[in-house]
């Protein structure tokens, strides 16, 4: 485990992961994007510099956070929300805290999270099971990306993934519509192999070698 968060009387843990902890391939498409824009200067990229291709295909699972650090925790605030998180939750959230739109039940399990995201100034992965209106059970799978200006992360973007292994379910006032509370699956911080390589190039330092025939010196090159 490499760190922890509180809210309330709950203590939340986090594993330490590597980016193949995401399973969406649309939310790797995003991690990967900002895994370039990281990679320059090993630190957490402006939220302008941040342009995934087909974005907006996303932005229904897509909410958009300011955080203002001048509170005693950072308080984030929504600033844009998709439409089916907005199904979701039952209702739309625009300019609202986040902790205020969640409500009480469900802070000591969903804050933590983004504190860990807003304090590491890393991508921030969770799962956890829900059960929609009628009992069946969904995962719930959430990607958080934070963004810096002068060195202090004042945006977080969240992508929200949900999945039923039993095929269709009920979204509308999935986070709110019966009294079972989330059961968290997997809470990790991606600070491991930082990096994407794009496919079928060759990443700078890596070392290539060259063999002809038998009996021909093997050439090496460093790649800079």
């Amino acid at each position: 485990m490499c760190g922890f968060r509180t809210a309330g009387n709950i203590v939340l843990d986090f594993a330490s992961a590597t980016p193949s902890v995401v399973k969406s391939i649309r939310q790797r498409d995003l991690l990967n994007t900002w895994l370039r824009l990281y990679a320059r200067a090993q630190t957490a990229p402006a939220i302008w510099e941040y342009q995934p291709t087909r974005i907006e295909e996303e932005l229904s699972d897509l909410i958009y956070y300011t955080v203002d650090l001048a509170t005693q925790s950072p308080r984030l605030v929504i600033q844009s929300e998709g439409t089916r998180i907005s199904r979701a939750y039952g209702h739309t959230g625009k300019g609202v805290p986040l902790d205020e739109y969640i409500g009480p039940r469900l802070v000591p399990f969903v804050m933590p999270i983004y504190y860990e995201c807003v304090a590491r100034g890393l991508p921030v992965y969770s799962v956890a099971d829900v059960d929609d209106i009628y009992g069946r059970v969904v995962a719930y799978e959430r990607l958080l990306l934070p963004f810096q200006t002068d060195g202090k992360v004042c945006h977080v973007i969240a992508s929200l993934k949900t999945f039923c292994e039993d095929g269709g379910f009920e979204i509308k006032n999935l986070m709110r519509g019966n009294d079972a509370l989330p059961r968290p699956k997997l809470r990790a911080v991606i600070d491991r192999d930082l990096f994407h390589r794009a496919p079928g190039r060759i990443a700078a330092a890596d070392v290539v070698e060259f063999a002809d025939q038998p009996g021909v010196t093997t050439e090496t090159i460093e790649l800079n």
